[in-house]
């Protein structure tokens, strides 16, 4: 009996030690093969979400056993993507009201929290803008968004782009390219503007419109557009007489020393249609001097184009009547450009016009540039 419960004990015990072996084989042989060994390459499949990329490392565990393995790593699916790359050229935030409320609002909406690596320029010289779209284009951005006054040398940058993949969005300007070479243009509708102005004015009903019209510089696609409207409808109604007609040159003083010359020389007017909000403010100046009274209730109608902030507090206050938006606020087209597509090649912004009879405080901060 004795004798059985020894051999028994000592087969248990064997089976033990043996299975201990095999145990201690197998674990090593599993941990061995999953590091490799001395200079051995390991395969590595990382796995995110449902993009798997395969790279091959070198390992500095050492063993005899060791041999190629693959692991899976998984990731959330809600793992960031990959971040659209884009140049962005603009005119210096200085040059206006209207220009650094533009590219404020590029900036708030090209960042990292909405998918981009933007990479921003900013110049008032043409030849500068082109250096730093070739520079951006070297760069490997995906979109360039360019903003520029001049057409000189931009089609052979868009060529360049072309070639290289990159994509190219025209905003605040309409470039005189090939239509082919771009996606898209993000711009105001000047000649809009303008016929927003001259069916407001038309709806006040006068008998008779004496007109002072104070242009912007002469040939710019603003003036062209907002004096295109007001010299029609003077040509085809009897009762719209344009008096004075002379430019401003965007220029508080410049408006301020022809209403005053008018104001003189006794004209008669009980209009004055100004094509930027700074003519307005000289226009005005050059009223109160005279005592003439002017907006709400007035002997003159002003009318403005931009909607500076100060210059809807005016209009808010009843000093002038109106003032009809051009919208610095292109960013989020933009970008609805760059994730939708479009099927139009100009996508034109809504913008607004206020009047002193309807405008409220939250119009003046929310539109005013």
């Amino acid at each position: 009996m004795k004798k059985k419960i020894v051999t028994i004990v000592i087969i248990a015990t064997a089976v033990l030690l043996v299975a201990g072996g095999l145990i201690g084989l197998f674990v090593s042989g599993i941990l061995e093969g999953l590091f490799g060994g001395s200079g051995e390459k390991v395969d590595i499949k990382v796995r995110h979400g449902r993009n798997e990329k395969e790279e091959a490392v070198e390992t500095e565990y050492t063993s005899d056993r060791a041999r190629p393995t693959t692991v899976y790593i998984e990731s959330d699916e809600s793992e960031v993507e990959e971040l659209v790359k884009v140049g962005i050229i603009n005119s210096d935030p200085n040059e206006s009201g209207y220009r650094t409320a533009n590219v404020n609002d590029m900036t708030s909406v090209f960042t990292a929290e909405n998918g981009y690596d933007a990479v921003m320029f900013y110049s008032l010289k043409n030849d500068e803008k082109l250096s730093a779209a070739n520079k951006l284009i070297e760069d490997g951005v995906d979109y360039l968004l360019v903003q520029t006054i001049e057409n000189d040398g931009w089609e052979e940058v868009l060529e360049i782009a072309s070639e290289k993949g990159v994509k190219v969005i025209f905003y605040d300007c309409y470039p005189d390219v090939d239509e082919g070479l771009y996606e898209a243009v993000v711009v105001s509708d000047i000649e809009k503007q303008g016929e927003t102005a001259v069916e407001w004015l038309e709806d006040q009903g006068l008998e008779e419109y004496n007109i002072i019209h104070l242009q912007g510089i002469l040939g710019s696609s603003a003036q062209t557009g907002r004096s295109l409207p007001l010299d029609n409808k003077a040509e085809t109604e009897s009762n719209w007489n344009i008096v004075v007609e002379e430019t401003g040159e965007w220029s508080a003083e410049k408006a301020y020393d022809i209403v005053k010359a008018a104001i003189g020389s006794q004209t008669d007017f009980n209009v004055i249609y100004c094509e930027n909000d700074d003519m307005a403010k000289g226009a005005v100046q050059a009223l109160d001097e005279a005592g003439i009274t002017h907006g709400a209730g007035g002997d003159v109608i002003i009318v403005s184009f931009d909607c500076n902030k100060w210059a809807l507090e005016e209009v808010y206050n009843g000093n002038w009547n109106l003032d009809v938006q051009c919208s610095p606020f292109q960013a989020s087209y933009i970008d609805d450009v760059i994730k939708n597509g479009t099927n139009e090649k100009v996508v034109i912004p809504e913008e607004k016009a206020f009047d002193c009879d309807t405008i409220t405080l939250n119009d003046v901060t929310t539109y005013g540039i």
